[in-house]
């Protein structure tokens, strides 16, 4: 999976996707810190430790840097993106429950990370190791970078 590069200066309107998740009582916002173990223990059972260990770094940015999809009506987390978590202007992870895929709710998390990133200043941002590069270079715009597999990951230990 290669990492992709995505101009933040070139962003499609995030309105009408948030609009669409205000419709389906889906809230998009910041983790914050008292809900961090709520949030982590949700991220490790979706999608494993090395996953909860970035968005643990993600959530000790000030302001946050991991973002959930909250279903209002259920009070859980439908989903989760971070970024400046393993690298500087880099985004990731990401994940979406399997009960709520399908909703634009990966969608609606990618613009808010990446509105995240251009409001700190960057130009550019990084996808690490993009899995879906369909999505992200239809929905952001992200173009692949040449040789970047496994890029950073390279030797990442593993339990």
């Amino acid at each position: 999976m290669p990492d992709m590069l995505v101009r933040l200066y070139d962003l499609p309107d995030s309105r009408p996707i948030m609009a669409k998740m205000e419709e389906q009582g889906i809230t998009i916002r910041r983790a914050i810190a008292p809900e961090k173990h709520v949030v982590l223990d949700w991220i490790k059972e979706f999608f494993g430790e090395g996953w909860m260990s970035e968005a643990d770094v993600a959530m000790c940015n000030l302001p946050s840097t991991c973002i959930i999809a909250v279903d209002e009506a259920q009070q859980k987390i439908a989903g989760f993106a971070c970024y400046e978590a393993t690298n500087k202007a880099f985004f990731g992870p990401t994940g979406v429950d399997p009960a709520y895929r399908g909703r634009g709710i990966g969608k609606a998390l990618l613009m808010a990370a990446m509105e995240g990133l251009r409001e700190l200043g960057y130009a550019y941002a990084a996808i690490g190791g993009a899995g879906p590069v369909e999505f992200y270079a239809k929905t952001v715009g992200a173009i692949p970078i040449p040789d970047s597999s496994p890029g950073i990951y390279r030797g990442l230990l593993r339990r």
